[in-house]
C-alpha cells in the first residue's frame, strides 16, 4: 500500500454511536490515528447527519442523529479530526457521497482503509461502495464495531468478507508492522 495514494476513513465515531457496547473501541481508533498521522498518512472522518423525513425516519422510523450532541465526533477523536483533510457530513451510510467520492478522487487515492462505527451499516457500506468504484478498501477489524454488540458486529465483518474479500479484513498491527503502509 503506497501511503501517499491511501486515506484512512473514520467512520462515524460519534457521540450518539458510541453505546456501552461500542465505547471499548474508541481507543483503538485513536490509536490506529495516531500510528496512520504518525506514519505520515492522511485521514478523513466522516459524520452521520440524519435529516428530518430521510428514509431513515419514514422506512425504519429511527430519528437519532439529527443535532448536536449526538452527531458530534467523540471527545477523544476531536484533536485529530481538526487535522483531518476532511470532516465530511453525510445522510447516508456510505462515505461515498457526491463530496466524498470527489474528495477520493482529487486526492488520487487509491486503497481506503477504514475503522470506525457501525461495522454492519456504515464501515460495511463505505468497504463495498470503495470496491465497486474499483478502489482497494481495507477494513481494520480490531478498530471497528457496532453499537448493536458483538452479533452485529461478527454479522458485519461476515458480509464485509463476502463482498470485499477475506484479506481486506486486517488487524492494526499487520496494518502497520507486516508493511502494509509504506512507501510501495
Amino acid at each position: 500500500m503506497d501511503l501517499a495514494k491511501s486515506v484512512l476513513v473514520v467512520v462515524d465515531v460519534q457521540n450518539g454511536f458510541v453505546s456501552s457496547k461500542s465505547a471499548p473501541i474508541v481507543p483503538h481508533v485513536a490509536d490506529v490515528v495516531r500510528r496512520w498521522e504518525e506514519a505520515g498518512g492522511t485521514t478523513v472522518f466522516t459524520r452521520f447527519v440524519n435529516h428530518p423525513g430521510s428514509p431513515y425516519e419514514r422506512l425504519i422510523n429511527w430519528s437519532r442523529m439529527q443535532k448536536s450532541p449526538e452527531i458530534d465526533i467523540v471527545d477523544d477523536l476531536v484533536p485529530a479530526s481538526q487535522r483531518a483533510v476532511k470532516v465530511l457530513d453525510k445522510p447516508i451510510y456510505s462515505l461515498f457521497t457526491e463530496e466524498g467520492a470527489a474528495t477520493v478522487t482529487e486526492h488520487g487515492w487509491t486503497d481506503i482503509v477504514i475503522v470506525g462505527i457501525a461495522t454492519e451499516s456504515c464501515v460495511l457500506k463505505t468497504a463495498c461502495d470503495a470496491f465497486e468504484r474499483g478502489l482497494t478498501p481495507w477494513v481494520v477489524k480490531d478498530a471497528v464495531y457496532s453499537h448493536a454488540g458483538q452479533e452485529a458486529h461478527e454479522a458485519g465483518l461476515l458480509v464485509t468478507s463476502r463482498f470485499i474479500g477475506r484479506r481486506q479484513l486486517i488487524d492494526a498491527d499487520a496494518l502497520f508492522t507486516e508493511k502494509l503502509v509504506g512507501t510501495g
